[in-house]
């Protein structure tokens, strides 16, 4: 063997014992050298999120924190890729609106990108000084259980207390026979220095993710954190100070939840609204504080007689209205009967007994509209509070008991809208016209009634033509009978003519109430009212589609010059003509805001100057020879 040869081997053996000395001789795998603690820069104390992910992504060694608990080599295998799980726990956390969501969102993200076998939450409760802890198994499976503040050795109130991240090599403490053992990591979930609760995850090899794992925590904590703010600022703003109970705003919001839960389970569902009698003469005379003193007691009288699924809130200043889910009209009223004899038996100084106006509305039965629920509760409450002074009492009113078309009730509706709901975009004549298209028709007589508190609503959009359809219609009726027509046919047109100005429902007021001559814009809006009344008052109706001609053609002129068709002698309908000639009289001898009405002489001659031109010759000479016969009073 030659010389270097000799070396050769000696070389050999040198490198061979070097490696042996630096392989751990537990692993196998090579010992990595000792880094010297390098102070950081004060610049990088505080990375940005960023890099923090970043960070996640590298090969770490161990946690020398938490040496021994874990001794499996790291592979790229069991290091998370950080990116990937932020970016999964962002989309699961979209668009969460409570804590229970959003445990189950990251419990799910955690076993599909953590391939975790389990994961835990517990939120801290002050008054019972205890973690309230959930866990949810990758199988389904869920635990409950409450870690009080005493047992100071669990792990769960050890990382609660601490406030640090607690590595367990097992799972025993659990004390869950059938969960499956494997590495456990209790984390704190902190927001701005607090610690919200605690965040639970099983995995072999969690020691080389223990950063990214308590990064997620904190994200949580900071999203339950929120959760508890939004929480409170909604209760602050949807409580009222003086009653306790819910604001006009938080009640509306409960009320579209229960009536989403009533046509969900087709359960009925009643709204009772209590209105203080007096209250304006209770603040003018005794105060604003007698006032509030009232209102609070009605408010605890409601909320003591209430049952525990009913909703109560101060619906307006003196108004409370009490929400009762799976609740018919006739238990709504044994429990209002109970909550007024409540209140007539509390005596406040000064004021006596608390007496209220009581209004209630039904679901299905009364509308299935929220909107339309509280106007009808508001409307019954109003009827209430007239019929309470009449009789001494509290009137129970439900808008099942009124006939829609009363004055009274009518009144009441518009005094309701013009209140509280023109400005939700809710017209008082289109609800009327809606009401009418949708009526049963039970009778002639009860058709009539309906006519007449129609158009006298209409009527009433302009003080000057007060009365206005119900004289055109009487000397309608008047000139039929003169001309010979069959009583049938003329109680049809007198009807027909109470109805010939239903279109002003669609005219703007500003252009019926306008004093001065209408501009050429305004004439022709003015000028759709017969076309407005025949297709969208009377056509929807058939019962009365037959007096269509009547409405849509009492303008137009035997010269072909009136509108909205421009027809011409005998294509205008004898109805029509009719109609015309009363409108036209009537229009003479009323008061208008530009003159006062003519006496029945000079109204005479014009409609004479007329006849053949605007009117029907045959027709104004028949009129003239009854005109005085007929009342002029307007």
């Amino acid at each position: 063997m030659s010389k270097e040869t000799v070396e050769t081997q000696k070389l050999n053996k040198v490198k061979k014992s070097a490696a042996k000395q630096a392989t751990n001789p537990i692993s196998g795998s090579p010992k990595m050298p000792k880094l010297k603690a390098v102070e950081k820069p004060a610049s990088q104390e505080a990375p940005n999120l960023v890099a923090t992910i970043n960070n996640f992504n590298a090969n770490k060694t161990h946690n020398r924190l938490y040496s021994g608990y874990a001794n499996n080599p790291i592979t790229n295998k069991n290091v998370v890729n950080g990116n990937e799980l932020a970016n999964a726990v962002c989309s699961a956390l979209k668009n969460r609106t409570d804590v229970s969501e959003l445990f189950v969102a990251i419990h799910n993200t955690c076993s599909e990108k953590l391939n975790s076998i389990y994961t835990g939450f517990g939120l801290y409760h002050e008054t019972s000084k205890c973690v309230d802890f959930k866990l949810f198994s990758k199988v389904g499976g869920t635990y409950s259980s409450k870690i009080f503040q005493s047992d100071a050795e669990n792990p769960i109130m050890e990382c609660f207390t601490t406030q640090k991240p607690v590595l367990l090599k097992d799972n025993k403490f659990l004390n869950i026979p059938y969960l499956k053992n494997c590495e456990t990591v209790v984390l704190p979930l902190m927001s701005i220095d607090k610690c919200l609760g605690i965040m639970l995850l099983g995995r072999n090899d969690l020691e080389s993710n223990i950063e990214l794992l308590g990064f997620i925590a904190k994200y949580c904590g900071l999203f339950i954190h929120n959760f508890e703010l939004i929480e409170q600022t909604a209760k602050y703003a949807n409580t009222d100070n003086l009653t306790g109970m819910y604001t006009h705003r938080g009640f509306q919001e409960v009320l579209s939840s229960e009536l989403e839960k009533a046509k969900s389970n087709k359960t009925p569902l009643s709204i009772v609204m209590f209105d203080v009698n007096n209250i304006s003469k209770i603040n003018r005379e005794l105060g604003h504080a007698k006032g509030d003193e009232v209102i609070k007691v009605l408010a605890e009288k409601i909320k003591q007689s209430a049952r525990n699924s009913d909703i109560a809130g101060r619906y307006g200043g003196d108004e409370i209205a009490l929400i009762l889910p799976n609740t018919n009209t006739a238990d709504a009223k044994y429990l209002a009967e109970y909550i007024t004899y409540c209140l007539s038996c509390c005596f406040i100084d000064d004021v006596g007994p608390v007496k209220v106006s009581v209004g209630i509305s039904t679901y299905p039965d009364c509308s299935e509209n929220q909107e339309k629920l509280l106007i009808l509760a508001e409307q019954a409450m109003i009827i209430s509070q007239a019929k309470g002074y009449k009789e001494g009492m509290s009137a129970i009113i439900s808008s099942s008991d009124f006939n829609f078309w009363d004055d009274e009730a009518l009144n009441s509706f518009a005094q309701v809208l013009s209140k509280r709901h023109s400005q939700l975009g809710i017209n008082y004549e289109e609800e009327l016209v809606q009401k009418f298209n949708t009526s049963e028709i039970k009778s002639q007589n009860h058709l009539i009634e309906m006519v007449t508190s129609l158009t006298g609503a209409i009527d009433a959009k302009d003080p000057y033509t007060k009365g206005h359809s119900t004289s055109v219609s009487r000397y309608s009726e008047a000139l039929a009978r003169a001309i010979n027509l069959p009583e049938e046919e003329v109680q049809r047109i007198a009807l027909g003519a109470q109805l010939h100005d239903v279109g002003k429902i669609g005219i703007p007021e500003n252009v019926l109430r306008k004093t001065d001559k209408l501009s050429d814009e305004e004439w022709e809006i003015m000028k759709q009212h017969p076309t407005i009344g025949a297709e969208k008052v009377l056509a929807p109706n058939p019962g009365l589609r037959d007096l269509i001609p009547m409405v849509k053609y009492h303008h137009e002129k035997i010269d072909g010059t009136g509108y909205p068709m421009g027809l011409k002698g005998d294509e205008i309908p004898l109805e029509a003509r009719i109609i015309s000639v009363a409108d036209a009289f009537h229009a003479l001898v009323s008061d208008r805001p530009y003159r006062k009405g003519m006496p029945l002489e000079k109204a005479c001659a014009i409609l004479k100057d007329g006849a053949g031109k605007h009117w029907d010759s045959d027709l104004v000479r028949h009129f003239i020879a009854i005109a005085p016969s007929l009342s002029t009073s307007v």
